[in-house]
């Protein structure tokens, strides 16, 4: 697809979103909704499945309201995250539970999700319960992959490189998998090829990821608009980490025991003597691979989505 495809399509969906308000009683409940919706991003997982289904020449109006069920699912766990990260900005602005409070914020978050159902159901396209049912499966893998996220943060004992990217698969990938799958299905695309979308999208996803990972520690502040070592600052238990305390799990402890920020720059500078650096762009660059493969297949079938 061209770059203009591209935007006119981001444009329709933005202009769906704001047709679309959510309205009801009341008021306190559904204004928190419209905020977080309001505050932008990238609007990616709508604009993936929008992508889907004009890969398949479908219609681009019977889609729209999968392209919102993703984003509103998208900005409900946004909402529940903030809570559970205790977060007090959110994309440079105050977050639903600090702008009102804590048990609005929840109900607020608990009526985005169920809206997704009721979204759900005004999709009169092809295969309404194939979508459905991939819907409800990524919805579970993301509540997993969320859970997993907070256990690992609490977990005294080493958490695997297997567990993490596992996590970050159900966390962030999968949503993304089904963002593209289901605006595919929405055009009444071939059961059989559904899945290579589904990939192709998680694998980009997993790519990006790593390299997001790479950027906290290794990026510079002008470029990346962020403080450099945030996840080292937190003490995450990111996959630089975790491989950190493979290699040398003594001296990674002995650094992480370093108060504030003093204790960015000497681990970066073990993580770069570690060769840490590469190796994390290295995995980036296989899973993007597994993506080009994944891409290069849809186009043999006949498919664009080149973004």
């Amino acid at each position: 697809m061209m770059n203009s495809q591209i935007q006119n399509l981001q444009e329709s969906y933005l202009q769906y979103l704001k047709e679309n308000p959510f309205v009801g009683n009341p008021k306190n409940l559904y204004d928190p909704m419209n905020y977080i919706l309001s505050l932008g991003g990238k609007r990616i997982r709508p604009l993936l499945s929008l992508i889907g289904n004009q890969s398949a020449n479908g219609d681009i109006k019977s889609a729209m309201p999968i392209a919102h069920l993703v984003e509103v699912f998208h900005n409900f766990s946004l909402v529940h995250d903030d809570i559970m990260d205790r977060a007090d900005v959110r994309r440079g602005q105050p977050t639903v539970h600090i702008k009102w409070d804590m048990p609005t914020a929840i109900l607020s978050g608990d009526n985005l999700l169920v809206k997704t159902f009721k979204i759900w159901n005004q999709y009169n396209g092809p295969q309404k319960s194939e979508i459905l049912n991939c819907y409800i499966q990524t919805a579970i893998d993301v509540c997993e992959g969320q859970q997993k996220d907070m256990d690992f943060a609490q977990m005294e004992s080493a958490v695997t490189e297997d567990g993490y990217l596992d996590m970050i698969r159900q966390k962030t990938a999968v949503l993304l998998g089904a963002a593209l799958k289901m605006g595919f299905l929405s055009a009444g695309g071939k059961a059989e090829h559904a899945d290579t979308f589904y990939d192709f999208a998680l694998q980009t996803g997993m790519s990006f990821q790593m390299m997001d990972d790479y950027l906290d520690s290794f990026g510079s502040e002008s470029k990346t608009g962020k403080k450099q070592g945030g996840d080292i600052l937190e003490g995450k238990n990111t996959w630089l980490k975790i491989k950190s305390l493979e290699i040398d799990s003594l001296r990674t402890q002995e650094l992480f025991r370093i108060e504030g920020e003093q204790r960015i720059t000497p681990v970066i500078e073990f993580w770069k003597e570690s060769g840490l650096d590469n190796a994390i762009q290295k995995l980036a660059a296989i899973y993007h691979q597994n993506s080009l493969k994944d891409l290069k297949q849809l186009e043999n079938w006949g498919y664009d989505i080149s973004l």
